[in-house]
């Protein structure tokens, strides 16, 4: 029985820096729409839990919808990788935030407004 050198060879990964080109989505492949500011963003990943996630799951469904207030159905949350429950203590913060405003109705999508986002503090920058 001989052994095949091929096969144990080592997959080679293509070289660190040989494109100097963003990925791009493919053809039909769905992508996250901007611009989104970055004071938002800064905001919403200081919040606790899932508030990114879920403020990307926002940016994202309005975008498709073309519209700053848009129903965030659990099925949309699911494709961030939401439950319901991380999503509605998500929602809550970013509302506390000042990040959006939320209409609940019972039995139905929470309907939710992106907002601007507050002020940055004076030196708030973090280097960027």
């Amino acid at each position: 029985m001989a052994i095949d050198p091929s096969r144990i060879r080592l997959r080679t990964h293509p070289k660190v820096g040989t494109s100097r080109r963003l990925p791009r989505p493919k053809a039909g492949e769905k992508f996250l729409k901007g611009p989104i500011p970055l004071n938002w963003v800064s905001i919403a990943a200081r919040l606790p839990g899932k508030s990114l996630h879920v403020g990307i799951a926002i940016w994202f469904t309005a975008s498709l919808a073309k519209s700053a207030t848009v129903p965030l159905s659990n099925i949309a949350s699911l494709t961030f990788g939401l439950d319901r429950n991380a999503k509605y203590r998500a929602l809550q913060w970013l509302e506390e935030a000042g990040l959006i405003a939320v209409e609940r109705k019972l039995g139905r999508s929470p309907l939710v407004t992106l907002l601007e986002a507050p002020e940055a503090p004076e030196g708030d920058d973090q280097g960027l």
